[in-house]
């Protein structure tokens, strides 16, 4: 995965409580940065995904992720996370997630999150709505 897939990026800087007795980021961490970035991502697009799920009773529910470490990422890095929407299904959103030194091109995570909208009342899977599509397609041209 290279930086130029991506249009958002969220920065992070690794914290002393985020490193393992190895030096590195803990692996659940990783998880952490992108949920972060992909919420700043719907942020960056002036959508309020808690706004909305509290309104509709629709919200998204992760049902898959998917990690990938290529190279050790150590304490007070500072990072760019990467975020995009690679896919959108009938009720589902398939991101792809990469960490990057601060303006470095090499990944050194890469990940992929798997999210379903859900009726948060029979928990069931319900299509995603044409506002949502419409406004990810506005800076994800591979999806229009």
């Amino acid at each position: 995965m290279s930086r130029e897939q991506f249009w958002f990026f969220h920065p992070f800087r690794v914290r002393y409580s985020e490193i393992d007795g190895q030096g590195v980021v803990f692996n659940a961490h990783y998880l952490t940065y992108f949920d972060t970035t992909i919420t700043e991502y719907f942020r960056a697009l002036g959508y309020d995904q808690y706004a909305d799920a509290k309104k509709s009773g629709v919200d998204f529910h992760v049902v898959r992720s998917v990690i990938e470490y290529k190279a050790p990422v150590r304490f007070d890095w500072e990072l760019d996370v990467g975020a995009r929407v690679a896919r959108i299904g009938n009720s589902s959103l398939t991101f792809e997630l990469a960490i990057f030194l601060k303006g470095g091109s090499d990944a050194l995570v890469t990940g992929e999150i798997v999210w379903v909208n859900t009726d948060q009342k029979t928990h069931r899977a319900v299509p995603i709505s044409k506002e949502i599509r419409d406004l990810i397609a506005t800076r994800e041209r591979h999806l229009s």
